[in-house]
C-alpha cells in the first residue's frame, strides 16, 4: 500500500533520516518502533505532508506520490491520529466525527441524517458508542476511538496512529486493540508508533525499527523474541558509569508512603537515602511524571504521605514542599520552568525571591549577586545576566531551571527528563552537577526515557509500570537491552501471535 525508498531528510547540523526504505502492506498492522530520536516523528511527518524530504520516493500503491501539505497527503488516503487529541468537548460524538462536513437539509444542519451516518460507520467499525453523546462525556478510550473514527470517516487507505494507548488502563487498550485489529481487516494499512513492547503481540503483524535516523529490521511479530527487538532498538550501547566512591548515606532523607492519585499513579512507595541518585525507569505513560508532580505538590494526590528527614512535607502544595526542601526540574522547561522573555538573572532567582529582596523590594544588584554565583557553579555559557533567558541554547537554559532551584537550597532534587533537548556535552555537564549535589549529601530522583542514562547516573533504579512501581535494580546487574525489556512487560520468549 505504501513504500519509501531511500529517504533521507536533513536539518541544519544533523540527519535526521538516513537512506531509510520500508513498505507498509495493506491489511496489516506495522508496529513503527525506537528510542527518543530515532527518526520516528519525523518519518511520520514526511509521510503526512508535514515535511518533505530531503531526497527520496514515496509510493502509494505502487505510484510515485509527491505530498506539498498535510492536504495533500489525506486527499492521497493517508490519515494520522496523534497523541494530542483534537476533538471539540463541547460538540456531540456525530459533530466532531463529521466536523466541517455535516449534511443539511438546505440551510439547516440535518441531525437525524448526521447520526446515522456516524451509527453506520461505528457499526462497520464494531464501535459501541452513541452518536448523540456530547465528546467530554466520554472517558480518554472511547475519546481515542472516536478521534480514529473521525480519521476513517474519509475513506483512508493508510492510518498512522502515533502512541495511541499512553493514556489507557488495560482494559481501554483492548478496545483500542480490537479496532485497530478490525480497521486492518478491512484492508487498511495501519502504521502503530508505540514504546510499549509488550502491545506486540496483541495489535501488530510485523515491527520496523528505526535507529539512528537509519532502518535497522524488519521482522514478523510471531516468533520473534523480546530480546531481539530490544537489540534492534538499541544496537550497541556504551555503558558509562558514575564516579567510583560515589555512594549515598545510611540515613533515610526522603520517605514516600503509599502515594495514589486517581488515574496516574497507585500505592507507591519508596525510600531516598542521603546522598543517592534514585532512578525512576518505565515508558510512556508509566505515571513518572505524573508522580513526581505528586511529591512536589504540582498536582494533588488522593492518598499517601511523603516525608523529608522524618518529617512529615507540609500540605501538599508547592510552598510547603519547596519550604520542607523539594525542588522540581520539569520535563517542559519552556513552559513550565522558565519565562522565556525575562532575563538569566530573573529567572535564575524566581524560587527565592527571599534572597533578593529588601523590606519587599527586588533589588537588581541582589539579583546579580546570585545570578553570577549559580552561572559560574553551572559554568552557564552567557555573556551578560541580563540576555534574554530565550537567547540561550536548549542546555543553558536547562542549566538556569537547575540553578534556579539550586539557590532554595533543597534537601531534594526531582528531576523529569532533564537532558531532553540538549546536546551530548550538556548532557555530561548536567550528570556532573547531579553527582556534585551527592557529594553534598542533596538526594536526587532521576526520570529518563533514555534507560542509557539511567543505568550511568543511577545509585538505584526503580521500574515503574501502569501507575505502578513493579520491581527495584542495580546498574551494575542490569543492561540496557535487560531494563527495557522490564520496563516493557515482556518477560522472555517469543512474541505470541496477534489477535
Amino acid at each position: 500500500m505504501l513504500e519509501v525508498r531511500n529517504i533521507r531528510k536533513e536539518f541544519p547540523g544533523t540527519v535526521a533520516l538516513d537512506d531509510v526504505s520500508m513498505a507498509f502492506e495493506a491489511g496489516k498492522v506495522c508496529a513503527l518502533l525506537g528510542k527518543n530520536g530515532a527518526g520516528k516523528s519525523t518519518l511520520v511527518k514526511i509521510l503526512s505532508g508535514a515535511q518533505r524530504a530531503t531526497s527520496g520516493t514515496l509510493l502509494l500503491e505502487g505510484r510515485e506520490a509527491a505530498f506539498h501539505s498535510t492536504r495533500d497527503a489525506f486527499r492521497a488516503g493517508i490519515a494520522t491520529v496523534y497523541q494530542e487529541l483534537s476533538l471539540v468537548p463541547g460538540l456531540s460524538v456525530a459533530e466532531n466525527v463529521l466536523l466541517g462536513r455535516m449534511p443539511r437539509k438546505g440551510w439547516l444542519i440535518d441531525w437525524k441524517a448526521a447520526r446515522e451516518r456516524v451509527g453506520k460507520l461505528f457499526g462497520e467499525m464494531g464501535i459501541g458508542i452513541d452518536p448523540a453523546v456530547r465528546v467530554g462525556d466520554l472517558g480518554v478510550a472511547q475519546q481515542q476511538v472516536v478521534e480514529i473514527a473521525k480519521a476513517m470517516s474519509f475513506q483512508p487507505r493508510v492510518l498512522m496512529l502515533d502512541e495511541p494507548t499512553s493514556a489507557l488502563a488495560g482494559a481501554e487498550t483492548e478496545m483500542l486493540f480490537r479496532v485497530v485489529r478490525r480497521l486492518a481487516a478491512t484492508g487498511v494499512a495501519v502504521i502503530y508508533i508505540t514504546h510499549r513492547l509488550q502491545e506486540l503481540s496483541r495489535v501488530a503483524d510485523t515491527v520496523t525499527v528505526l535507529r539512528d535516523g537509519k532502518c535497522v529490521g524488519s521482522l514478523p511479530v510471531v516468533g520473534t523474541s523480546a530480546e531481539a527487538i530490544v537489540n534492534l532498538i538499541f544496537g550497541s550501547v556504551v555503558q558509562r558509569s558514575r564516579p567510583a566512591g560515589l555512594e549515598p548515606g545510611g540515613e533515610t532523607l526522603m520517605e514516600v508512603r503509599g502515594l495514589c492519585s486517581r488515574g496516574g499513579y497507585r500505592k507507591v512507595s519508596f525510600e531516598l537515602k542521603e546522598g543517592e541518585v534514585l532512578g525512576i525507569a518505565g515508558m510512556l505513560g508509566s505515571g513518572r511524571t505524573e508522580l513526581l508532580r505528586g511529591i512536589f505538590g504540582a498536582d494533588p494526590v488522593d492518598a499517601g504521605t511523603v516525608t523529608i528527614g522524618g518529617r512529615a512535607a507540609g500540605r501538599g502544595t508547592v510552598r510547603a514542599r519547596k519550604r520542607a526542601g523539594l525542588a522540581l526540574i520539569p520535563e517542559n522547561r519552556k513552559e513550565q520552568a522558565l519565562v522565556l522573555p525575562l532575563s538569566i538573572r530573573q529567572n535564575g532567582c524566581l524560587a527565592s525571591l527571599g534572597k533578593v529582596g529588601a523590606l519587599g523590594m527586588i533589588t537588581v544588584a541582589r539579583e546579580g549577586a546570585v545570578a553570577k554565583h549559580f552561572v559560574q557553579r553551572l559554568e552557564i555559557k552567557a555573556g551578560d545576566v541580563g540576555a534574554a533567558v530565550g537567547s540561550l541554547s536548549g542546555g543553558n537554559q536547562q542549566k538556569v531551571v537547575v540553578g534556579k532551584w539550586l539557590n532554595t537550597e533543597p534537601r531534594v532534587m526531582l528531576f523529569d527528563e532533564p537532558t531532553r533537548g540538549i546536546d551530548l556535552q550538556a548532557k555530561q555537564h548536567i550528570f556532573r552537577i547531579i553527582w556534585e549535589l551527592s557529594r553534598e549529601g542533596i538526594g536526587s530522583v532521576f526520570v529518563s526515557s533514555e534507560l542509557e542514562e539511567l543505568l550511568e547516573v543511577c545509585h538505584r533504579i526503580l521500574i515503574m509500570r501502569g501507575g505502578e512501581i513493579v520491581g527495584e535494580v542495580r546498574p551494575e546487574d542490569v543492561t540496557v537491552e535487560q531494563l527495557a525489556v522490564r520496563c516493557m512487560a515482556a518477560e522472555n520468549g517469543t512474541m505470541a501471535g496477534a489477535a
